[in-house]
């Protein structure tokens, strides 16, 4: 199927349909981040009998603050770009279902996908582009204090720590970036830093430079999360000298880094020790049919232009398996 590029008629269309258990797709993708909607468009170009299932629509993508690494785009807003994103495949109409996860896939000539609501899905070849979660801490109170001062997203939540003292557990990429998004609305942001240093990219660092509400904790890790309705403080280990610190705080973030969604597909397809999910040039995994693309495989540098050009080739792959095994 073509768009006229004339016309932008498309952007306001809606033209999903409900995935339907009785059928056969071709292709079934899973995951809606940069990869799996990528995937849809290029599934749909190529005129194949396609479904994509979304648990959350725009992955990592919706959660980043600014994003101004993708072509054609100096500068955007995470959120929009996972709206560009969807526009882009509106214009099909691609069998559609969001807000449900995938438990277990059924590996075989045909593909079954187990929905987390008890539908079972089928398909001829998958697209695995489930991306990845926050990774959590595992400490007391951690669990408890969870959507009462504990948090993972800044881009969600960084607007309930206006004028509040807030703890950011980590000082990679996703560490610094969250205390970037914190830093205007907190009155105090404290990074806590397992290594002597942040070990985030250098244009990050040097905005933090000039702000003089962030202040560091280096070589130490935050061992529990304390409070009593709420979160009150956080237990600090130094891990030079074991001395234990309980630092005051509203909230804590947790930003240590992110593990891949494959616990679903684990026992079809080949995982490195990562949990990540081992793909060739091609996308396609270890189990025939099935491809994989995005944050969820060991392809390295996690980024979102990286993610849809994998998509984009897992989907021409998929395309090419489903035309070679009709013949």
């Amino acid at each position: 199927m073509e768009f006229n590029l004339s016309s932008v008629s498309f952007i306001k269309e809606k033209n999903f349909i409900p995935v339907d258990v009785t059928k056969v797709y071709d292709v079934l993708i899973i995951g809606g981040g940069p990869a799996g909607l990528t995937a849809a468009v290029y599934c749909m170009r190529k005129g194949v009998n396609a479904a994509i299932i979304i648990k959350n629509i725009g992955g990592q993508m919706a959660e980043t603050s600014s994003v101004e690494n993708y072509m054609g785009y100096r500068y955007i807003n995470g959120v929009e770009l996972v709206d560009r994103f969807r526009e882009q495949v509106q214009q099909f109409s691609i069998a559609y279902d969001e807000g449900h996860g995938v438990v277990k896939i059924e590996d075989g000539a045909l593909k079954g996908v187990l929905l987390d609501d008890g539908r079972r899905l089928t398909a001829r070849s998958l697209i695995i582009a489930s991306g990845k979660s926050w990774k959590k801490l595992g400490v007391p109170g951690e669990k408890d204090f969870t959507g009462k001062g504990v948090a993972y997203c800044t881009i969600c939540d960084a607007p309930l720590f206006s004028g509040k003292r807030v703890v950011v557990a980590g000082g990679g990429n996703s560490g610094v970036e969250s205390a970037l998004d914190l830093a205007p609305v907190a009155s105090l942001v404290t990074i806590v830093q397992m290594t002597g240093s942040l070990t985030a990219d250098s244009v990050l660092v040097d905005r933090l430079s000039g702000l003089k509400n962030v202040e560091y904790v280096f070589n130490s890790i935050v061992t529990a999360v304390n409070g009593r309705d709420s979160v009150s403080s956080v237990t600090v280990k130094n891990l030079q000298d074991d001395t234990v610190t309980d630092v005051a705080t509203e909230g804590i973030f947790v930003a240590i880094g992110l593990v891949p969604e494959s616990a679903f597909v684990k026992d079809v397809v080949s995982c490195n020790s990562l949990g990540e999910i081992e793909v060739d040039s091609m996308c396609a995994t270890s189990a025939e049919g099935l491809f994989a693309a995005g944050d969820v495989t060991s392809v390295r540098y996690k980024q979102i232009i990286i993610a849809a050009g994998e998509g984009a080739k897992a989907a021409l792959s998929a395309c090419e398996y489903i035309r070679i095994s009709e013949n």
